[in-house]
């Protein structure tokens, strides 16, 4: 696959994922989630663990706990896949396991070999008691400026299902991280799609704990500035690469 080098067919696709996802063509849940970098790592097993805790407002019922547990693994230097299992807490207690999903990612380019990163991420989701299935394909694109990277997945989603509408969907993460040392980067996360409309501060950082060993942690804060959007959103990652 040839990539252009140059600046502009990044700077049309942001447009793009701009204005997209306030077109009419949205499915039900949320576009906060966590923000894909388009690079792989060979000869990587991964375990990652992920929550999501959102307020839409004052009273208790109204929080909303999903989480995802997942196991992946590299495949050569261009390919990883990742099965995840999802599910979130109740709100008059205990855990539902909602539904299973497979991904794969594969990095387009080489880190630096043009001016824009880039990477396709494809899923597919089959929730367990319902006849709902979904399947995506991501761009990711990004770019480093000085001690800087911007990172942009625009998303293409289309749900199907006797239990569901079958819809088109669209959704934009865009995050603005500073390299301020290996364990610790400050960013910037945007989100925007059915029914979102978010802005936040996040964190993030990396310590190695050994050869090849790695733990990776996120820690952002969604607020919603739009009457949909929930008013909060905290998003928390904690990954093991080994």
């Amino acid at each position: 696959m040839t990539v252009n080098p140059t600046n502009k067919p990044y700077l049309l696709i942001i447009l793009f994922a701009i204005a997209a996802p306030w077109q009419h063509v949205f499915a039900d849940g949320t576009a906060i989630d966590k923000t894909y970098h388009p690079y792989v790592d060979a000869l990587e097993y991964e375990i990652e663990y992920r929550a999501l805790f959102q307020d839409e407002g004052e009273a208790p019922i109204n929080l909303k706990q999903l989480h995802q547990l997942s196991l992946g693994k590299s495949f050569g230097q261009k390919m990883f896949g990742e099965v995840y299992l999802i599910g979130q807490e109740l709100y008059g207690g205990g855990f539902d396991l909602d539904a299973m999903e497979l991904e794969l990612k594969l990095q387009l380019t080489e880190q630096g070999e043009y001016a824009v990163d880039w990477g396709l991420l494809f899923e597919y989701e089959h929730v367990f008691d319902a006849d709902i299935q979904e399947f995506s394909v991501a761009l990711l694109a990004e770019k480093e400026f000085g001690r800087w990277s911007a990172t942009t997945n625009l998303t293409l989603k289309q749900e199907w299902g006797d239990s569901i509408r079958d819809e088109f969907e669209t959704a934009l993460a865009v995050q603005a991280r500073y390299r301020y040392s290996r364990a610790f980067e400050p960013a910037i996360e945007i989100y925007a799609g059915q029914g979102t409309l978010g802005i936040g501060p996040v964190m993030l950082g990396n310590m190695r704990v050994g050869v090849r060993k790695n733990i990776i942690w996120e820690a952002g804060l969604i607020l919603g500035i739009d009457d949909k959007t929930p008013n909060q959103t905290f998003r928390f990652l904690l990954e093991y690469e080994f």
